[in-house]
C-alpha cells in the first residue's frame, strides 16, 4: 500500500511538474500559423460534376399505410400497369389496397461513375400515404435530363420518422415517416463518358469568384509546376493548360495541384438575418472614425384606480376615481467612439461596450452604412 501511495504521489508531481512547464513554455512558442485552404475546396474543375436523377415507382408491403386507390388514380394505373407486364390482368379488378404507395425517387449520379457501381437513393411519398415504414422499392428507372436511363432502383426502405394515431383523434409523430432512403439501392447501368485525362487545357471554376483569389490560385500552380501553366480568366475561373514538358497527363496535373494552399480573399461584406437577428461580419470589414451613442427609453403607464366615499349622512355617492402614474426609465448609454481603419475584432468590442443586443447592432450597422462610415456590403437576407 505505501510502494502504490508513494508511486501516486511520484506519478502527481510528475505531472504538475510537466504542466508547469507547459505553462511557461507556451506563451514563449509562436503559434503555428494556419494553413489556408486548398485548391479543391475553393474551386470545382470543369466538366467534374454529379448529375440528378429521377424515376417513378411504387412502394409495396406497407401495414395500410399506403395509399388509397380512390384518391390516387396514378397509383391504380401504375399497380395495373405493374400486374400487366407481370401476365396479370388486373384492368377489369377491383383494386382495393392500402398497401401499395406512389413515390418518387431521386439521386445524385456521382462523376466518373461506372457501370456496376452503386449509388444511394431518396424515395419520398407522391401521394397520400400515411408512411413508407417497412415498404419494399420494386424496380424504378433512373433518368437524367436527357430523359436516358443512367440507373435502377430497387430495395428496402429505412425510415427514419414514425407516426402513430389514436381512435379519440390524438395522433404522435416523429421525423417525416413519408420518406425514406436506400443506401446503395441503385445500379449505375449507364456511365457519363469524359476522358479527362487527354485533355489538354481544364478550367477551374471559383465556387466565391474574386479577382485575388484567382490571381492566387494561378500563381501557386505556375510556382508548383515551374511554368506558365494557369493564368486567371476572370474572376470566376481559372485556365489550366498541361505543358509540354509535364511528364503525366492532366490527371496527373490535377492531382498535384489541388492540394496546394493558398489564401482566399474576399469582399468586405455584412450579413443580416432580420428574422432571426443573426449578423454576419466578415473580416475584411472596415469603419471610419465615427461616435456611436446607443440608448433605450421606456415609458410605463400603470393605472390604479381608488374609490372616493361621501361623508356619512350625507347625500354625495360612491365612485370610482382614476389614478395614473406614468414613470419614464432612459438606459445610460454613453458615446463610444469608435476609430477610423479598425479591424472587425475592436469593431465589434465597440458596439458590445454600448451593451447592444443583436436587433440594435443591425440597427446601428445600418445607420453606419447610410452614414457612409462603413466600408463593406450589407446584404439582408
Amino acid at each position: 500500500m505505501f510502494a502504490m501511495n508513494f508511486a501516486t504521489r511520484t506519478g502527481r508531481a510528475a505531472l504538475l511538474a510537466v504542466a508547469s512547464l507547459a505553462a511557461i513554455v507556451a506563451p514563449l512558442t509562436p503559434a503555428p500559423a494556419l494553413a489556408g485552404p486548398r485548391i479543391k475546396d475553393v474551386a470545382d474543375f470543369e466538366g467534374v460534376r454529379e448529375n440528378q436523377l429521377v424515376g417513378y415507382g411504387l412502394v409495396v408491403g406497407l401495414a395500410g399505410t399506403g395509399d388509397s386507390l380512390r384518391n390516387s388514380p396514378m397509383t391504380r394505373q401504375a399497380l395495373a400497369a405493374m400486374l400487366e407486364r407481370l401476365g396479370v390482368n388486373a384492368s377489369d379488378g377491383n383494386l382495393n389496397t392500402r398497401n401499395v404507395a406512389a413515390v418518387m425517387v431521386t439521386a445524385h449520379l456521382p462523376p466518373f461513375a461506372s457501370q456496376g457501381s452503386r449509388i444511394d437513393v431518396t424515395v419520398s411519398a407522391l401521394g397520400d400515404a400515411r408512411s413508407l415504414a417497412g415498404g419494399q422499392l420494386l424496380v424504378t428507372p433512373l433518368i437524367g435530363a436527357d430523359q436516358q436511363v443512367y440507373a435502377v432502383a430497387q430495395g428496402a426502405l429505412a425510415v427514419g420518422g414514425f407516426s402513430a394515431a389514436g381512435a379519440s383523434g390524438s395522433t404522435v409523430s416523429r421525423g417525416v415517416p413519408t420518406g425514406g432512403r436506400i443506401a446503395s439501392g441503385a445500379l449505375v447501368e449507364r456511365e457519363i463518358a469524359f476522358d479527362i485525362a487527354s485533355q489538354q487545357e481544364l478550367r477551374l471554376s471559383l465556387r466565391n469568384p474574386d479577382f485575388t483569389t484567382a490571381q492566387r490560385i494561378a500563381t501557386a500552380v505556375n510556382q508548383a509546376v515551374g511554368a506558365e501553366a494557369a493564368h486567371a480568366a476572370n474572376p470566376g475561373s481559372v485556365v489550366l493548360r498541361r505543358p509540354p514538358a509535364f511528364a503525366g497527363d492532366m490527371v496527373s496535373l490535377v492531382g498535384r495541384i489541388e492540394n496546394l494552399e493558398v489564401e482566399v480573399d474576399a469582399p468586405a461584406r455584412i450579413v443580416i438575418d432580420e428574422n432571426s437577428g443573426i449578423v454576419v461580419m466578415g473580416d475584411n470589414v472596415r469603419v471610419s472614425t465615427v461616435a456611436i451613442a446607443q440608448g433605450n427609453l421606456t415609458i410605463s403607464v400603470q393605472e390604479d384606480p381608488f374609490v372616493s366615499q361621501p361623508a356619512p349622512l350625507s347625500r354625495g355617492e360612491t365612485v370610482v376615481a382614476p389614478s395614473t402614474n406614468i414613470e419614464v426609465e432612459e438606459e445610460p448609454g454613453g458615446l463610444v467612439v469608435v476609430p477610423g481603419g479598425v479591424p472587425l475584432r475592436q469593431l465589434v468590442n465597440g458596439l458590445n461596450a454600448l451593451g447592444v443586443s443583436p436587433r440594435d447592432m443591425i440597427s446601428i450597422l445600418q445607420a453606419l452604412k447610410a452614414a457612409g462610415a462603413i466600408q463593406a456590403e450589407i446584404e439582408v437576407m
